[in-house]
């Protein structure tokens, strides 16, 4: 049997589309299923929540909602004129404290110098009662007798006077106590006045503005978001399958969905665990284990924390957290220890 050249041919070309379509078909399958990249990317960002750390009507309101600020910048106000009563009042107890404290010095210092007086007295009287003692045969027992007994007394009038001093030193220690307290008091009066102004307190952008002018904020209780701008991260959400093939460190090519802008980031974590949503908790406390099984099983998505390198952000682009990415890793060729590193072609 002869086979025609033209049959042949036209064999060889089916062969080789085949072959190469077989090829394609796994190529493809090994990048959809093994290749890490994922159109499951969102971008966050860290979000301070604004409260006054003091209470009271708000008086002034100089931002208004989305609007960027600098750190430092005012954002809200509350009322400040009971606050500056209150550091009035705290001065003034303060200069009072002073005031005690200088008469506590005063006091003590003429508390040491009768105790000085007593003291001389005693070592006169202690003199005398002494000589008279030496000349007893000249002396008379009562006038030695009395001697004793003015020594004595004076002995008790400068132990006395040292009680005195000690009474006073704990005075004037107690007047310097309330000194410090009253500056403590005053400190904090400054710092309530100061914090009547509630100031951003990193570069960002206002969001969620729930305050107005004539509203009474709480302490603590927030009234604004402030995103800070640079802050800005992405969380990719990879199936269990594609991580084999990545590590923290990786170079990541970001493609936002918000007009196809591409960044640059890097890899920074991986999450170590997502909720088991066939295995509960029971109520008491034992693993509630679901009787059936799906053959078919998905592949579970972990999420992975990604930097963006603030570099790679054009100007023009509005980052806004929620947006959705694709993300697409460059795994890095693994060396021999001691090398570095480098980027996949």
């Amino acid at each position: 049997m002869k086979i025609e050249p033209q049959a042949l041919l036209r064999f060889a070309i089916t062969a080789v589309v085949v072959i190469v379509a077989l090829v394609l078909c796994r190529a493809l399958w090994n990048h959809y299923m093994y290749s890490p990249w994922t159109r499951d990317g969102r971008v966050r960002a860290e979000v301070v929540r604004i409260a006054p750390d003091v209470a009271g009507l708000v008086t002034r309101v100089p931002v208004v909602d989305n609007q960027e600020v600098k750190k430092g910048d005012v954002l809200f106000e509350v009322d400040p004129q009971r606050y500056h009563i209150a550091l009035a009042q705290a001065e003034a107890n303060l200069e009072s404290a002073k005031a005690s404290a200088r008469a506590a010095g005063a006091n003590i210092d003429a508390v040491l110098a009768s105790a000085a007086a007593r003291k001389a007295e005693f070592d006169m009287r202690q003199q005398q009662a002494q000589r008279r003692q030496a000349l007893a045969d000249v002396v008379p027992v009562e006038d030695r007798t009395n001697a004793k007994s003015a020594a004595n007394t004076a002995l008790a009038v400068w132990q006395q006077a040292q009680a005195s001093g000690h009474q006073a030193s704990a005075a004037r220690e107690q007047a310097e106590a309330a000194v410090v307290q009253a500056q403590v008091a005053v400190d904090r009066a400054k710092l309530d006045v100061e914090r009547t102004e509630v100031r951003a307190p990193v570069d960002g952008y206002v969001t969620n503005l729930d305050v107005r002018v004539g509203d009474f904020a709480a302490t603590g209780s927030p009234r604004m978001a402030l995103i800070d701008r640079h802050s800005f991260y992405l969380f990719g959400y990879f199936e269990e399958t594609k991580l084999p093939r990545v590590r923290v460190g990786d170079p990541v090519d970001i493609r936002l969905m918000s007009g196809g802008v591409r960044l640059k980031g890097h890899i920074t974590g991986i999450a170590r665990g997502i909720t088991d949503r066939d295995n509960p908790p029971g109520r008491d406390l034992l693993a509630d284990v679901n009787p059936t099984f799906n053959w078919v099983r998905l592949a579970q998505r972990v999420p992975v924390r990604i930097a963006i390198e603030e570099s790679s952000v054009p100007k023009d682009v509005v980052l806004a957290a929620g947006m959705t990415a694709s993300i697409e890793v460059q795994p890095r060729r693994v060396l021999d220890r001691g090398e570095q590193a480098q980027p996949s072609p």
